[in-house]
């Protein structure tokens, strides 16, 4: 507690799964992304909203590339600079194809932090983002651990965006649109849970700096006298 009210800034890892000789799930139809650019891609945009739109959090990223990162490196990223939060970016598969939605995992229920994080994320999906949220998952529903959720020391959850082995899902991930509202519902969870758990830091965006500024408020083919009585009241 003494800790956290002395912060002046949170650092988050951005972490995009799989990548470069491990490509993750793959789709039923070959002429779709694989999960490792798709991982990738919402990553970038989740990444790019925190710098854009928040004040006082360090993003740091595990790949911002095609490359392969081993768990460890991962884990190792995240461990070595003390980040505050982790967040992992998946997509899943099922032998089922009709089996669709998203899915936030933590390691253990007992790991509050995590676990109230997780639920925030999967109210933003279903609520903000329009997509079927399947709830929080831990190792008991999984019947395994995850490595970067079982060694990470700092609040972490892994999140999976959508079953590429559901048609209608794997289409959605594989657009702009999807990507980006997919990364924006995660951004505003993530905000949200900061803003709560560090009260005494100002996460809102910087203003832009003072400055001289016009606006354009008609245009014409023909030329127009602006000394006109049609001006005078703007005073400019």
């Amino acid at each position: 507690t003494t800790s956290f009210s002395q912060q002046k800034k949170v650092t988050v890892v951005i972490d995009a799964g799989h990548g470069g000789s491990d490509p993750g799930h793959l789709s039923s139809n070959k002429n779709l992304l694989a999960e490792k650019d798709l991982n990738l891609a919402i990553a970038n945009f989740v990444g790019g909203y925190i710098k854009k739109y928040l004040s006082n959090v360090d993003v740091v990223y595990t790949r911002t590339d095609d490359s392969f990162v081993s768990l460890d490196d991962r884990v190792e990223i995240a461990n070595k600079k003390k980040v505050d939060y982790f967040i992992s970016i998946h997509c899943n598969a099922n032998d089922r194809a009709a089996v669709h939605g998203t899915e936030t995992h933590v390691h253990d229920l007992n790991s509050v932090k995590s676990v109230k994080l997780a639920t925030v994320l999967e109210k933003e999906f279903a609520n903000r983002a329009g997509r079927k949220s399947r709830g929080i998952k831990d190792t008991q529903d999984r019947e395994h651990s995850l490595q970067v959720l079982k060694y990470t020391q700092m609040t972490s959850v892994l999140i999976e965006c959508g079953f590429l082995t559901n048609e209608r899902e794997a289409n959605y991930l594989n657009t702009t649109q999807g990507q980006e509202i997919l990364a924006s519902a995660i951004f505003r969870g993530f905000r949200s849970f900061i803003v709560q758990e560090h009260p005494t830091i100002n996460f809102l965006a910087p203003t832009p700096e003072e400055g001289d500024y016009s606006i354009q408020i008609m245009s014409s083919k023909e030329p127009i006298d602006t000394e006109g009585k049609s001006f005078k009241h703007l005073e400019y």
